[in-house]
C-alpha cells in the first residue's frame, strides 16, 4: 500500500478512531489500527472487540491495499507534524515507512488479515435522529450510568424507541436519570437495548460538534451509529434492564423550587469541606430557606443558605453532593423543583415544567 494524505485530513480521523483503542490489550493487534487505501480515500478502523470505529478521509492512493500499524504511535507522530504537512505512508513487508517533509519514521506492522473487523449487520430497526437531539438525550442521562458494577446491565444506557418518542435511562443503583424526547421516527414497533458505557462516551465525543443527522441501526446483538463519515458499531449489553419505573417515587407530598445556578454554586462551595470519601451533605428544607451543611474528619464545616420556594414542614435529607451537581448540570431550566417526603425516602428532581426529564436520588445516612 502506498498513500499520500494531508495531515489536516488525517488528524481528525485518527483522533476519532484511536480513542477506542485500549492502552493495554490482550491481543497485540488490538493496539493497532487498520489502514485501507482504495480509490481516492483512506479508511481507518480501530476496535477493542466490543466497539469498532471507522472513518475515512480524502487521499491520493498510489497503490491500494491494507495493513495495520500501531495506533497511538501513528497518532502521536501525526499530531507532532507541522500544520499542512503532506504525509506519505508506504507499507511493504512488515514495515510502514511514513515520510513528511524531511522526516522519516519506520513503524512495525501486523497482517491485516488478523485484524478483527466487526461483522456487517442486517438491522431490525433503522431510523434517523438529529445530532443535536441525540447529544441532548445523552447529556441528560449518561452521567448516571454505572462503570464497573457487577450488575453488568447497569454499565450502560437503556435506549428505547417507538413510533412517538425516544427514551433513555441510566442508573447506578443510587441515582437514576430518565429523559424522554417526543418525535416521529417512522418505527412501527418499540425496541429497547442497552448500549455499553464506553460506546455512549465515544458517541458523546463524536457529537460534540455534530449538527448533521445521525443514522441509527439496531440489530439483535449490535447497534450502529453513522455520524457524518464516522461509523461506530458496538455490541449490545446482553441482559435485562431493571424495571426502572418502579423506583421512580410517586405521591410525594413536599415540593421545593430553587434557582438552579444559585444551588449549583452553593453546592460547589459547600463540597470543598465535605468528606472526600463519602461526599455527604446535609440538606435542610425550611419555609423559604434551603440550608446546606458539610463536615469532614478534620472537624471542618461549611454552611450555606439560600432562598427557596417552600412552605412545608422542616425536613432534613442527606445527599451525595456529586449526584446533585451532576443532575443540576443536566437541567436546562433556570429553576429546579424537588419532590420529597422525608430523609429516608428517595427524592425526585427535574427542571421546572420539564416533564420529559426525571432524576431520582436516594438519600444518604450521615
Amino acid at each position: 500500500m502506498d498513500v499520500k494524505v494531508n495531515r489536516e485530513e488525517m488528524l481528525p480521523v485518527l483522533n476519532r478512531v484511536v480513542s477506542v483503542v485500549e492502552r493495554r490489550q490482550t491481543l497485540p493487534i488490538l493496539g493497532n489500527i487498520l489502514l485501507r487505501g482504495q480509490g481516492e480515500s483512506l479508511t481507518v478502523i480501530g476496535t477493542d472487540m466490543e466497539i469498532e470505529i471507522r472513518a475515512g478521509c480524502r487521499a491520493e492512493v498510489i497503490e491500494s491495499g491494507e495493513a495495520t500499524v500501531p495506533a497511538r504511535k501513528l497518532g502521536d507522530i501525526c499530531r507532532s507534524l507541522a500544520e499542512g504537512s503532506e504525509m506519505r505512508l508506504k507499507i511493504g513487508g512488515e514495515r510502514c515507512v511514513l515520510t513528511a517533509g524531511r522526516g522519516r519514521y519506520v513503524l512495525g506492522t501486523l497482517p491485516a488479515r488478523d485484524f478483527p473487523v466487526m461483522e456487517s449487520i442486517l438491522p431490525d430497526v433503522a431510523f434517523e435522529l438529529e445530532g443535536g437531539v441525540l447529544k441532548r438525550i445523552l447529556e441528560k442521562t449518561a452521567f448516571a450510568m454505572a462503570q464497573q458494577d457487577v450488575r453488568y446491565y447497569l454499565n450502560g444506557l437503556f435506549f428505547e424507541v417507538d413510533g412517538s418518542c425516544v427514551k433513555a435511562v441510566a442508573t447506578d443503583g443510587h441515582r437514576l436519570a430518565c429523559y424522554e424526547h417526543p418525535c416521529s421516527l417512522g418505527v412501527t414497533e418499540s425496541r429497547s437495548v442497552i448500549v455499553p458505557f464506553k460506546t455512549v462516551n465515544e458517541l458523546r465525543r463524536q457529537l460534540s460538534s455534530a449538527t448533521t443527522p445521525v443514522q441509527i441501526e439496531i440489530a439483535e446483538r449490535l447497534i450502529r451509529f453513522v455520524v457524518g463519515d464516522t461509523v461506530s458499531s458496538s455490541k449490545l449489553v446482553d441482559g435485562r434492564y431493571p424495571e426502572y419505573s418502579r423506583v421512580i417515587p410517586t405521591g410525594l407530598t413536599k415540593v421545593a423550587i430553587a434557582d438552579r445556578d444559585s444551588l449549583r454554586k452553593a453546592l460547589a462551595r459547600t463540597a470543598i469541606l465535605s468528606n472526600e470519601k463519602y461526599r455527604g451533605l446535609r440538606v435542610t428544607f425550611e419555609p423559604g430557606v434551603l440550608r446546606l451543611v458539610a463536615h469532614n474528619p478534620e472537624q471542618e464545616e461549611a454552611v450555606e443558605e439560600m432562598e427557596v420556594d417552600y412552605a412545608g414542614a422542616a425536613t432534613i435529607v442527606g445527599f451525595n453532593v456529586a449526584y446533585l451537581s451532576d443532575l443540576l448540570g443536566a437541567v436546562d431550566s433556570d429553576k429546579v423543583e424537588v419532590h420529597f417526603d422525608d430523609g429516608n425516602s428517595s427524592s425526585l428532581w427535574r427542571g421546572l415544567d420539564a416533564a420529559g426529564e426525571t432524576y431520582v436520588v436516594m438519600p444518604m445516612r450521615l
